[in-house]
């Protein structure tokens, strides 16, 4: 049964948020980055892609320039304190090496030493046809047991860094492997709007792609062809990504909401609550 969760005080906490591509923190959870942000936490986010190709009539530099400059100021709009490029080539994650991946996701674990690791559910692999999403799951998902391990890449010791354990892990996609987590968004939707729509370049590319598919289809879609044409990408995502949040928020009675998997402790709650003592500083 899936609860409303409430976002506490960050408490010098850190959340760390792996991705693949620039989009990927607005459109999945940008309503629940910006309630983290507004609760004091520190919010670090890894991209792993350059996004390099995503973008229509463009070159492949001024797209690298325009995603890296769009993605940044919709982090800011989010609350988000610290961004990391890991600089893949956008859409060859799938051929990529995960050890590779793994390590470099570990040194970030351990140089950030998060409360919160979130990422791509790897178990919703039959609602996710993106491969570098797929990737980065996976890598990740490895990544929060091994950063906790002496002798997984020591070379990281001597730079300073030290095993760490992140307390719980958050799951967002297309469609979770199970519900478990319910974050209200109501407060935070406008700015999630308003973070996704800085991603101009990539959504209309987006907005080409679906021209595409509907032309296949036998369809002409006057509002696709303005996006297009104007670069303004608010009349296509503002309504679907209300409608979206609106949505789930249904389920559970809120105005607006976002749907995680989250595992706490390696599952072992109970066992804490029973064995464990609270800290007081």
């Amino acid at each position: 049964m899936a609860s409303i969760t409430e976002i506490p005080p960050g408490k010098n906490r850190t959340v760390l948020v792996v991705v693949a591509h620039a989009d990927d923190p607005t459109l999945f959870l940008g309503g629940t980055v910006a309630r983290w942000a507004d609760s004091g936490w520190r919010v670090v986010v890894v991209r792993a892609t350059d996004d390099r190709w995503d973008s229509w009539n463009l070159d492949e530099a001024s797209t690298t320039a325009q995603n890296k400059q769009q993605f940044d100021k919709a982090m800011g709009i989010l609350g988000v304190s610290h961004i990391v490029e890991l600089g893949w080539p956008t859409d060859s994650l799938g051929d990529a090496s995960e050890l590779v991946i793994r390590e470099q996701i570990i040194r970030q674990i351990r140089t950030h030493r998060p409360h919160t690791l979130v990422t791509f559910d790897p178990c919703s692999q039959f609602a996710e046809d993106n491969e570098d999403h797929k990737m980065i799951a996976r890598a990740t998902d490895e990544a929060f047991w091994t950063s906790q391990f002496d002798k997984h890449h020591p070379e990281h010791f001597n730079e300073g860094l030290a095993p760490h354990g992140c307390f719980e892990r958050w799951y967002f996609g297309r469609a979770v492997g199970e519900v478990t987590d319910v974050v209200d968004i109501s407060t935070t939707l406008s700015r999630k709007i308003e973070a996704a729509c800085t991603h101009q370049t990539m959504l209309v590319n987006y907005a080409h792609q679906l021209k595409l598919q509907a032309s296949t289809g036998g369809y002409d879609v006057p509002l696709l062809e303005e996006v297009l044409q104007s670069g303004n990408v608010q009349p296509l995502m503002e309504p679907l990504l209300r409608a979206g949040a609106s949505r789930t928020g249904e389920h559970y009675g809120l105005g607006a909401a976002e749907e995680f998997r989250v595992t706490r402790f390696g599952g072992l709650g109970v066992w804490l609550d029973r064995f464990g003592v609270t800290r007081t500083d």
